[in-house]
């Protein structure tokens, strides 16, 4: 063999090497049963699903959500971009929350489209991406403020009362619905609640106050109850101070095994938070997230430190939910789901039972139709579909892109435009053949005269595919990205392989026919 042949097929040695190692864990990941997957190490796992082919909504089921961006409270330069902050929040979320490829694009102008391919907990990821995550650190009134604004809304609902409502709706302890000063049994707390729902309270309270619930309800004095604070209405601090968010156990010292955030300040936050403590010792700084107190511990020394926890009622989930939330931030206006749809694993199995079906229906035809009109270059010609095939299989996997429906589409195409390629190639030859041309002359002939033609249909296809792939939408991206790297292994396999099949074969003695 010349030196040329020897680094070709060293070419074709390495790159199907690469191509093998990049695969092995698709065929690993996609080959184990249940019960391994069971045993294997969850940590191992995630390592070994995300080395894995990823395939997508389509192909595995999970959950696609549209959202719409509510900008009705937002100025005219808050809504300018609030759409694609919203977008690349939601996205930080997602990531964090550990779905595999999620799809995350705008829509329109205020729309957004999210699919969550292979998602299980359903309930649990829409509360994740539509939480506002509005973090605020608000100062409690002191007691007699609180009295006295609790004085007020009595004297209102008191001089408000007619023969038609029920005089026990009043607010004031002596009622019976207020067990200590805003404190509800939490069956009471659902009348107050409704009763200040359908109040507007701002013509009521003073410009500088405002009322909000605790989250949930928990033991005061051995009944289950609600708080209703009575707060400062503008916060000491924003979300915008916390630089880290953690979920953690044993953060109140009252329930050592309940679950809780740790959080961190940024430099700033730390300044910020060591002043409002220093200068507030003895009072209440309640945590409130999206207009819920959290928790409203008292501030028993100024903390310089920057480290503040938020507990509650909160188990395993809803921690660690709420620390992904703090850390990618607070979304800039509240979103809406408009649309929700579930596809369930056994129709993405159909998918795939019915894409691979029509790809081994495709295949097999053009498969046969090679070798019986092209004879043993037919079969070299299948060879080389295959390692194309296996080729873009492996560039799904190391890239870490997503297969879908559309991206089978476009491999199937590939296979096609393959055989297209040796179709020109082996017609070229034929005619060199033809013209009276030795088999070693019409084989290189064949070659060079059909490369150009090859090279400017495959140049012009991959620039297609590249304005798909920039300006579409996921499934045309989809569909984009396994066409271009589809026409890319062509390249590589009909005029590196194919040509080295023949050099080897032709290199080894003089050819009396050429099987084409």
């Amino acid at each position: 063999m010349s030196r040329s042949d020897l680094l070709k097929l060293a070419g074709v040695v390495l790159v199907t090497a690469l191509a093998a190692w990049f695969l092995y864990p698709s065929y690993t990941y996609y080959s184990m049963t249940p019960a391994q997957t069971e045993a294997l190490a969850p940590k191992k796992l995630a390592e070994l699903r995300k080395k894995a082919i990823h395939l997508g909504l389509d192909l595995q089921g999970g959950l696609q959500l549209l959202l719409e961006v509510d900008k009705s409270k937002l100025s005219a330069a808050e809504a300018k971009d609030a759409t694609d902050r919203a977008m690349e929040i939601i996205r930080n979320r997602v990531d964090q929350f550990g779905v595999a490829e999620p799809l995350i694009q705008r829509e329109g102008e205020d729309r957004i489209a999210v699919q969550l391919p292979g998602l299980t907990d359903r309930a649990r990821a829409i509360e994740l991406i539509g939480k506002t995550a509005l973090l605020e650190f608000k100062l409690v009134r002191t007691p007699e403020e609180t009295k006295a604004t609790f004085d007020r809304l009595d004297a209102f609902f008191a001089a408000s009362n007619t023969a038609e409502t029920d005089t026990t709706l009043r607010l004031h302890p002596i009622t019976g619905r207020m067990l200590d000063q805003g404190v509800f049994p939490e069956t009471e707390a659902a009348i107050v609640e409704k009763l200040l729902a359908s109040t507007n309270l701002d013509s009521i309270l003073p410009p500088d106050t405002q009322v909000l619930w605790e989250k949930g309800a928990r033991d005061i004095g051995g009944v289950n109850a609600r708080t209703l604070y009575v707060l400062k209405r503008s916060a000491e601090m924003t979300g915008g101070s916390v630089s880290t968010a953690d979920a953690a156990v044993g953060l109140d010292p009252n329930q050592p095994g309940a679950w809780g955030v740790s959080m961190n300040m940024t430099p700033k936050g730390r300044t910020e938070f060591a002043r409002v403590t220093g200068a507030n010792v003895g009072r209440q700084l309640s945590i409130v997230l999206d207009g819920v107190v959290q928790s409203a511990p008292n501030i028993q020394d100024r903390i310089p430190g920057g480290n503040a926890r938020i507990t509650g009622s909160f188990d395993i989930n809803s921690s660690k939910d709420l620390a992904i939330v703090l850390r990618a931030g607070a979304l800039p206006a509240p979103v809406k789901i408009l649309e929700e749809r579930t596809v369930g694993p056994s129709l993405g199995g159909d998918s795939i039972q019915q894409g691979v079906r029509a790809g081994l229906i495709g295949t097999a035809m053009i498969v046969a139709f090679m070798v019986v009109y092209y004879q043993l270059s037919g079969v070299v010609a299948v060879l080389a579909m295959i390692l194309n095939t296996f080729y873009i299989l492996a560039i799904l996997a190391y890239s870490g892109a997503t297969l879908t429906l559309p991206g089978i589409a476009g491999l199937v195409l590939t296979v096609g435009m393959a055989v297209d390629t040796n179709v020109l190639i082996f017609e070229r030859i034929r005619e060199e053949l033809r013209s009276g041309r030795s088999i070693r002359q019409a084989v290189d002939l064949g070659y060079d005269r059909a490369f150009r033609t090859v090279f400017d249909a495959h140049s012009t296809q991959i620039i297609s595919g590249l304005f798909l792939f920039q300006f579409g939408t996921g499934p045309i991206k989809g569909f984009a990205f396994t066409l271009i790297w589809g026409l890319v292994a062509n390249l590589f396999t009909a005029v590196v392989f194919t040509r080295m099949i023949y050099d080897f074969w032709l290199s080894r003695g003089k050819a009396d026919r050429l099987s084409i």
